[in-house]
């Protein structure tokens, strides 16, 4: 008997200790930061010409000014050029009736004639979208054309006032 009571306390004692015992551990934080190698700039500011009352467009003869952006980029097959012609306005006096709006991105110039193909090569994944696959290192410039037809088809006059609208330029990994 005192053999199964000795016995059975070293089990007990074992057991105790595994409850109470407790292990050191710690989680430590790996940080890190990237620099984006692709880099967006606006070149050439846009203007809108107003050529008649229902009309304002970026297009030179009608006075206007086209948007230029440059993409920089200094690693080939990593990035993705996406760029959209303005479907509002961000700033505006108040409009009573619908805008239509039409425009077009398209390849200004490139540093380098390995990027002669990027127009081409480019998808439109939505109308007044266009993504370009940046397969060369160096840099690119863009254009956005923009026309806001007021009325709804009706030529109606815009209110007099200021008018802004945006274009989006982003640089998107792959």
């Amino acid at each position: 008997m005192k053999k199964i009571l000795t016995t059975l306390s070293l089990v007990i004692m074992l057991a105790g200790c595994s409850l109470f015992s407790s292990k050191a551990e710690a989680g430590t934080n790996i940080d890190g930061s990237v620099q984006s190698r692709c880099t967006v700039e606006t070149d050439t500011p846009g203007t809108y010409g107003n050529p008649n009352a229902y009309t304002l467009t970026t297009l030179p003869a009608s006075s206007g000014q086209v948007p230029i952006v440059r993409f920089d980029v200094s690693l080939a097959n990593a990035y993705y050029a996406q760029i959209s012609y303005p479907t509002s306005f961000s700033s505006s006096p108040s409009l009573s009736d619908s805008v239509t709006w039409t425009g077009a991105v398209a390849v200004a110039q490139t540093s380098t004639t390995d990027m002669s193909g990027y127009q081409a090569a480019s998808t439109t994944p939505t109308t007044s979208m266009r993504q370009y696959a940046l397969t060369v290192a160096g840099t690119t410039w863009f254009q956005a054309t923009s026309v806001a037809t007021y009325g709804g088809g009706q030529n109606k006059a815009f209110p007099g006032g200021s008018y802004t609208a945006v274009v989006v330029a982003e640089c998107i990994a792959q």
